[in-house]
């Protein structure tokens, strides 16, 4: 079989680089997990290629951080607000080094426009505080109620209704134009 064409897996991806050590562990945590980190990337970026380079990040950062973030929290816990965290520095990334194509200048999204909103959405993301935007990703983009995300940030369940609620007032007066109000 042609180098080209094997499958890939964490081992393979990284075996150029020497001095990164990929335990058993690892591996099984890539193969257990890598479905929810893409996932949940995939979700905020709205882009597989985005989503690619999260999964990336995410266990490269796992191997960075060792054993200490599995007695942080849960791997699970982890691997999901690292996803969160990565895909929203790609949206940040993406809106500094952002180039307008001509069709852009000139289309006046609709409001039933699903992509022009989901593009909106990503861009206000993008502004929001970090935590802020965590949260919001937790709270309606990966469905958790606001007692599991005070579990899951070691904050208070009030603190997590204030800022959900400050978080949505302000997305909804950024996204004012595609919810018609």
């Amino acid at each position: 079989m042609k180098d080209g064409t094997r499958r890939r897996n964490l081992r393979t991806a990284l075996a150029e680089d020497a001095a990164i050590a990929i335990s058993d562990e690892l591996e099984r945590s890539f193969r257990a997990h890598h479905g929810l980190v893409f996932r949940t990337a995939y979700r905020i970026t709205g882009n597989a290629a985005d989503a690619e380079d999260v999964l990336q990040t995410v266990f490269l950062r796992r191997i960075r951080r060792g054993r200490e973030a599995d007695l942080l929290e849960s791997e699970e816990s982890y691997l999901r607000r690292a996803a969160i965290n990565a895909a929203l520095d790609v949206l940040r990334a993406r809106q500094a080094d952002r180039i307008v194509e001509l069709e852009e200048l000139s289309a006046n999204p609709k409001q039933g426009d699903a992509l022009a909103l989901r593009q909106a959405l990503a861009r206000a993301l993008s502004q929001l505080d970090p935590r802020r935007a965590e949260i919001f990703v937790l709270r309606f983009l990966e469905g958790f109620d606001n007692p599991e995300i005070a579990r899951l940030l070691g904050i208070s369940q009030v603190l997590v209704a204030v800022l959900v609620h400050r978080t949505r007032q302000q997305l909804r007066k950024e996204l004012r134009r595609y919810l018609g109000s």
